[in-house]
């Protein structure tokens, strides 16, 4: 019969490697309080709670996790002193998934021919690049679009001339979240 000092040895390193197991298999970590190596010593249990894929909390903190959407935010245009406009969402990635479309007609949409416009994004998500290109209306691949501007923040560039077209913003956002195009149709008069 083994001697009853192995014994606990043998106990202990069963449940450290118990625990272990546990909080790999859950992304958790020991709870505070708990000593590895010193059987009988625990700390407070570890509330249960939804586990996190690694994507989702990477260089996030655990508030900012929480709060994310599952796409990308809307996005808004509109002249100076007129009414904004949602923009139709194309293509985006955000965080771990993504859409894929072709060029869309956009958002109806009146302005002045070379009037300054901007775009608002939703739900306080900053930018941190944008890209504008227009290209006929009724186009649906977007094939000899000219470039309205770009940049960093705020996301403001010029209408096209006269005539109606269809203007692609596409906005990369800060913290790594992705990037997603907007449309709009623009009547300039």
């Amino acid at each position: 019969m083994p001697d009853r000092p192995i014994t606990r040895t043998l106990l202990a390193i069963l449940v450290v490697s118990s625990l272990a197991a546990t909080c790999q298999a859950t992304g958790s970590t020991a709870p505070s309080g708990t000593s590895i190596g010193s059987p009988g010593t625990t700390g407070p249990a570890a509330s249960p709670g939804p586990a996190a894929t690694p994507a989702e909390t990477a260089g996030a903190p655990p508030s900012a996790v929480a709060s994310r959407p599952t796409e990308p935010p809307a996005a808004s245009l509109a002249a100076e002193g007129g009414d904004p406009v949602a923009g139709q969402l194309g293509s985006y990635t955000w965080l771990t998934g993504g859409s894929d479309s072709p060029w869309l007609p956009g958002a109806p949409i009146d302005v002045g021919a070379q009037e300054p416009l901007t775009v608002t994004i939703g739900d306080g998500v900053a930018v941190v690049e944008w890209s504008a290109r227009r290209t006929t209306a009724g186009s649906t691949s977007g094939t000899g679009a000219v470039s309205l501007g770009r940049g960093g923040p705020p996301v403001a560039f010029a209408a096209p001339g006269p005539g109606t077209w269809s203007v692609q913003v596409t906005i990369r956002f800060a913290d790594d979240l992705g990037s997603a195009s907007y449309y709009w149709q623009i009547a300039a008069h």
